[in-house]
């Protein structure tokens, strides 16, 4: 393997990982904020509750998998 080739396939991984990184940022926040201004995303009779993190650390009234960081504590 000559270093050219190295150079290539390490850019090439590094762009991956940068253009991946980049769509899950985008993502959350495209999907939370219609979450937030529509509802949940399974209908309901009411308003969608607010996401927050519980006292040991869980989340509440989060339906994802992926969670947004520095979110509020519940009251």
């Amino acid at each position: 393997m000559k270093l050219r080739d190295l150079a290539q396939g390490s850019s090439v991984f590094l762009g991956v990982i940068l253009a991946g990184y980049l769509s899950t940022t985008y993502v959350d926040q495209r999907f939370a904020m219609q979450a937030t201004t529509t509802g949940s995303p399974a209908p309901t009779s009411g308003p969608a509750p607010s996401a927050c993190v519980g006292e040991d650390g869980s989340w509440k009234n989060w339906p994802w998998p992926n969670v947004p960081a520095l979110s509020p504590k519940c009251r």
